[in-house]
């Protein structure tokens, strides 16, 4: 308030031999009591050295804490089935998302076990010219001794390439060795690092589902956006559902992911 006038006065008595017997700085807000109260400010005589101190106070003025609260939930999206049956099939899109969590699942079980088994590469899933076989049609699997899987492909052999692919691709961090038209699969030992490979395969798969339910949301939004005959707001509530359904199967699957790692880790 005062600064401006304060600032210049003391630049003079720096620069210049300026005395002020009774100087007063008052406030722009101060009363007529303040005057009268109000202390000198005796600068000393002419010639001798003069100190000067300064003390700057800044005040701020209290605001709301900005600070977003940890912890608050969400609000709940109501689901509103009738109104999402009147633009989309909503019962395929909540299949479509229920059983992309189930094959995680699925493969969760087949798939990333401590001990790989003949049962999880019986079911394993070759693409063979854009179709899909599982190991056992094509292949005879045995065990020739509890530490090693034997596949016979001598019905199949030109299926060879296809098959070590899947293997490979499993997330069952298997090592099949070829000879001639078997193959012969180790099982690996249940070693630290065996387990750390298993939960990060754990983690791409689930990866792989989500973006699938992720993919079904997206897909039905962008349907929903070309239909001229429903309003903005009422394409904003559905995304909204659509949005929310996705959430919760996203949810679920990384529910379940949670509990599968701490399962391969041993926790």
């Amino acid at each position: 308030m005062y600064t401006k006038k304060v600032f210049p006065i003391l630049r003079s008595i720096l620069t210049q031999d300026f005395h002020l017997a009774h100087l007063k700085f008052l406030p722009g807000f101060a009363t007529t009591n303040d005057v009268q109260h109000m202390p000198s400010i005796r600068l000393p005589p002419q010639g001798q050295r003069t100190s000067i101190c300064f003390s700057q106070i800044r005040c701020y003025a209290k605001s709301k804490d900005k600070k977003k609260e940890k912890g608050k939930k969400i609000p709940k999206v109501e689901i509103n089935e009738s109104q999402l049956r009147e633009v989309l099939n909503f019962d395929a899109v909540n299949g479509q998302m229920q059983k992309a969590v189930q094959q995680m699942k699925e493969d969760f079980i087949k798939h990333l076990s401590l001990r790989s088994t003949s049962g999880a590469i019986e079911t394993l899933r070759v693409h063979i010219d854009g179709s899909e076989h599982e190991l056992q049609e094509l292949a005879q699997i045995s065990r020739k001794n509890p530490k090693t899987i034997v596949v016979n492909m001598i019905a199949f052999p030109q299926t060879i390439p296809d098959v070590l692919k899947a293997i490979d691709s499993s997330g069952m961090n298997l090592n099949p060795q070829q000879d001639g038209t078997t193959l012969f699969i180790p099982i690996p030992k249940v070693t630290k690092e065996h387990r750390e490979n298993l939960a990060k395969n754990a983690k791409a798969l689930f990866i792989k589902y989500r973006d699938a339910i992720r993919d079904i949301q997206n897909n039905n939004i962008k349907k929903l956006k070309k239909q001229t005959d429903i309003s903005k707001d009422d394409i904003f509530a559905i995304q909204t559902q659509l949005t929310a359904i996705a959430d919760k199967y996203v949810e679920e699957a990384d529910k379940l992911l949670t509990t599968k790692q701490k399962e391969l880790l041993g926790e």
